[in-house]
């Protein structure tokens, strides 16, 4: 009898192990400045208010976009708007505003304004449209050009990580940290159609937790800025549309009910 119990033990405890490992994930998550990102997709990273943006998926296709002064002077603005009070919380929220704007600022001319909703595996190859490695390099981009103009107070721009686990395929996020905690947050910007605000959630918590006690949810509140109608130059649309297609889809907050 206790052979014949231990012969039933064993493959519990290996099925028992499987379904706990099923549950884990993997990080590729390399702390430090995000140079070494753009080098592993062939990128090229922002020179000045010049970034070269990625899409097709997997920065196959790359454009070079040139950010105007007068383009400089509206994230300023909107970053100057948005905050509620001086806080890396709603730092955070001004650039959520931001990174979508410049989605639509660009998207004219790179030919990505009908990008679709996360990763299509129809998309691949198409130069219209952005998987999750394109994002979270044009993000960084984007965060690296703001922060060249001293708008981001409370934040520094680090490389991007991917998190993948048994049952989800490896996703890539950009990442920033907050400078008085340490705290890494990741924005994810193919959450929803072009240009729409980007997903801000802890870096441990997103996509596939690190642990159990990892589950902070998206951060709330993107919806609540008084800058709402800020409008990208060459008509790439406004805030206001923007943010009434979010509360739609049920991104951000309305007035009646909050963000998921």
């Amino acid at each position: 009898m206790p052979f014949r119990r231990r012969a039933f033990d064993a493959p519990f405890t290996v099925l028992v192990g499987l379904a706990l490992a099923s549950l884990g994930g993997c990080t590729y998550d390399e702390e430090g400045p995000p140079a070494a990102h753009f080098e592993k997709f062939a990128a090229r990273p922002p020179k000045l208010d010049t970034v070269t943006v990625c899409h097709a998926y997997g920065c196959k296709a790359q454009t070079r976009f040139t950010f105007t002064e007068s383009d400089i002077t509206e994230l300023r603005a909107l970053m100057a708007r948005v905050p509620r009070a001086d806080t890396p919380a709603e730092e955070r929220r001004a650039i959520a505003y931001a990174i979508a704007w410049m989605e639509r600022r660009v998207a004219p001319t790179v030919g990505t304004a009908s990008d679709r909703t996360s990763i299509d595996l129809r998309g691949s190859g198409d130069s219209t449209q952005l998987d999750c490695v394109d994002e979270a390099t044009n993000t960084t981009s984007y965060l690296l050009v703001l922060d060249r103009h001293g708008l981001l107070k409370h934040h520094a721009v680090e490389r991007p990580l991917a998190k993948d686990s048994l049952t989800r395929w490896t996703h890539w996020a950009a990442v920033i940290r907050e400078k008085e905690s340490s705290a890494r947050f990741a924005i994810d910007s193919g959450t929803g159609p072009n240009g729409e605000n980007p997903t801000m959630q802890a870096a441990a918590s997103f996509y596939v937790p690190d642990s159990y006690a990892d589950n902070a949810p998206p951060e709330k509140g993107l919806a609540t800025a008084d800058a709402n109608t800020e409008e990208p130059a060459q008509n790439a649309g406004g805030l206001t549309g923007m943010l009434e297609r979010m509360q739609s889809l049920g991104y951000a907050d309305s007035p009646t009910s909050s963000s998921r």
